[in-house]
């Protein structure tokens, strides 16, 4: 186990130490990914605001890949907070698409400011919705072998390699093209971190 947290306590670091420009591509890419799972909450109960999370997601791209791109994100973050799922509703759903408006929200508050955690804290979002997933579909009570079976669990290795990809992607100078790399990294051909689509 030690192996596992030296591993991320080193990617942690990296992570801190990259420019805010590319820790703001590196939660994009995470916040593309947790979008289906926010699709999939509205197509199932007829709640949410899919299309305003796109929105402002775009306009986070945007705002990467365009110099001087003048964007109020003070008013993004207002409308941000209106595509929270209902308070009242604490479905399984609904936490997951909780996670992408959060996700969204951090990254916002880099944009606006200081927001020196913002960076880890999407990184530990994506991951914590995969462990709730592997801890709601497989059913394992016992504390110790419930985390051994998340650690090793597929859907857990593959969000792994996926942070890993992404932040040797940002780790690069970020061009136009870099970006672009970045975000069709992110968007996994629809994927989400539980490894559901809309398709």
């Amino acid at each position: 186990m030690a192996t596992t947290s030296m591993a991320s306590q080193g990617f942690y670091q990296r992570l801190q130490q990259l420019p805010p420009v590319a820790q703001q591509a590196f939660m994009a890419a995470l916040c593309e990914r947790l979008l289906p799972n926010y699709a999939l909450y509205q197509e199932a109960t007829g709640q949410g605001n899919y299309a305003g999370l796109r929105a402002v997601l775009d306009l986070v791209w945007e705002h990467l890949k365009v110099k001087n791109a003048k964007i109020d994100f003070e008013k993004q973050a207002e409308k941000l907070a209106e595509c929270e799922p209902p308070a009242a509703d604490d479905s399984f759903g609904a936490r997951r698409a909780l996670e992408a408006v959060v996700a969204l929200a951090a990254l916002l508050d880099t944009l606006q400011g200081e927001a020196p955690g913002a960076v880890l804290e999407v990184s530990r979002t994506s991951r914590g919705g995969v462990r709730a997933f592997i801890e709601l579909t497989e059913g394992e009570d016992d504390a110790a072998a419930l985390a051994l079976l998340v650690r090793d669990h597929p859907l857990m290795e593959d969000e792994n390699d996926f942070q890993d990809a992404v932040l040797e992607a940002v780790s690069q100078p970020l061009e136009r093209e870099t970006l672009k790399q970045v975000q069709r990294l992110g968007r996994n051909d629809g994927v989400s971190n539980l490894g559901l689509s809309l398709e």
